[in-house]
């Protein structure tokens, strides 16, 4: 009886020491995880510049290009 709890308490052992091991891979993992969020995030922002900046330029070539290109009634160029 005593030998079926001290492999049942052995076992518990293996098991929580196997749970300590995958936290703290996990909070390893997590913490990486936010490193590279936060570059992410910065990625994302200076994307998100560029495009804004892309929105600009193209206005701006579709409102030149409309004044050097007369159009005529039907749409086309006259």
């Amino acid at each position: 009886m005593a030998d079926d709890h001290e492999e049942r308490f052995r076992q518990h052992e293996q098991i929580m020491e196997g749970l300590a091991r995958m936290l703290a891979a996990q909070h390893e993992f997590n913490r990486e995880q936010r490193e590279i969020n936060v570059q992410q995030t910065a990625i994302n922002e200076r994307l998100t510049a560029v495009i804004e900046r892309l929105d600009v330029t193209q206005a701006r070539i579709e409102t030149l290009l409309a004044r050097m290109l007369p159009q005529g009634e039907n749409g086309r160029e006259a």
